[in-house]
């Protein structure tokens, strides 16, 4: 089973965004030696807790950092932006590291509707055109828009040999009939909805028609904490609940401490509420977190997992990361 890994560049209470951003560095290094196959970035605006909106800057450091493993964006939200924009951008970041760019992209707002305006220049990003600005972006990308279309003769640059995998991220049945429909790879996002996912995978299998990629790929993206034992992953898992629960509240702040979340005492209907959101997440030790890996990936049907893992302190997530690709050998 490979094993991938999507950073959110989580911001830690009592630590701002350039802490976050160096942790995200040194975490794709570390990761980088241990045999991870890919690590993504995701694009994220207006939100305390996460310190990345624009992925695409961020991920030409990250190559340079990094020399084995892909890289790309998990991914960048491509209703803001220009097709053609975001292909010159990625033909950018392959030409500095020729063979190892992802474009992941998504059409979720990544933020509040106000904040959504803001981004787009003051309207709401068309997410009805969201099938053709992929179709678009890859047509960029290979050079392949059909005769009499109005950029058919635009340049696109620079003008390198190979392109970005593009990869098409949902949390839906919408998200994987379009990459059937378009011949793309698919990765489902389990950590934001977890029910369902799996018939996802199987109809985008079956729906599946050639394109760009010749046979689909599936990956799926899961919330993940390995410690030591049960036991101490539940206690690093303290810091994500009160987030979960902050979230639910409209509480816009970093991530808690360990020590922030063991202050907090739940009511019935709290703690309810952050046990049902369990299940976006496998935690344990590296044993149960490997058992329901490889589970997961054998119900998805999934070529890869992509591990999200954040933590109130950066060491014990990037030992979650060591533990998890140890216990996969």
């Amino acid at each position: 089973m490979r094993l991938s890994i999507l950073d959110q560049s989580p911001v830690l209470s009592g630590l701002g965004a350039r802490a976050a951003i160096e942790a995200t560095l040194a975490l794709a290094r570390r990761a980088d030696e241990l045999g991870y196959h890919r690590y993504w970035l995701a694009e994220h605006h207006a939100i305390a807790a996460l310190a990345d909106p624009c992925p695409e800057v961020l991920l030409a450091r990250l190559g340079a950092e990094t020399r084995r493993m892909r890289v790309g964006t998990g991914g960048v939200l491509l209703p803001y932006y220009s097709a053609f924009r975001v292909a010159e951008t990625f033909r950018m970041l392959e030409a500095l590291y020729p063979g190892r760019i992802d474009l992941g992209i998504g059409r979720a707002p990544g933020g509040d509707a106000r904040t959504a305006q803001a981004v787009s220049g003051g309207g709401f990003p068309d997410a009805a055109r969201f099938p053709e600005q992929v179709w678009q972006l890859t047509a960029h990308l290979d050079g392949k828009l059909p005769a009499g279309h109005p950029f058919e003769r635009v340049r696109v640059q620079p003008e390198v040999e190979t392109a970005p995998e593009v990869w098409l991220l949902g949390s839906s049945d919408y998200s994987g009939a379009l990459a059937a429909e378009l011949g793309l790879p698919f990765s489902f996002a389990h950590f934001i909805n977890p029910s369902g996912g799996d018939a996802v995978a199987r109809a985008y299998r079956e729906m599946f028609k050639p394109g760009r990629e010749s046979a689909p790929r599936v990956t799926v993206c899961t919330f993940a904490i390995c410690a030591p034992s049960d036991e101490e992953a539940e206690r690093l898992a303290a810091p994500i609940d009160l987030r979960r629960l902050h979230m639910a509240l409209n509480i816009d702040s970093p991530v808690p401490t360990a020590e922030e979340a063991a202050r907090h005492r739940y009511s019935e209907e709290e703690r309810r509420y952050v046990m049902g959101q369990r299940a976006r997440a496998i935690i344990g030790s590296p044993q149960t977190c490997r058992r329901e890996i490889e589970a997961m990936g054998e119900r998805y049907g999934a070529d890869e997992v992509m591990v999200l893992t954040i933590t109130g302190d950066y060491a014990s997530r990037l030992r979650s990361y060591e533990l998890l690709i140890e216990a996969f050998g």
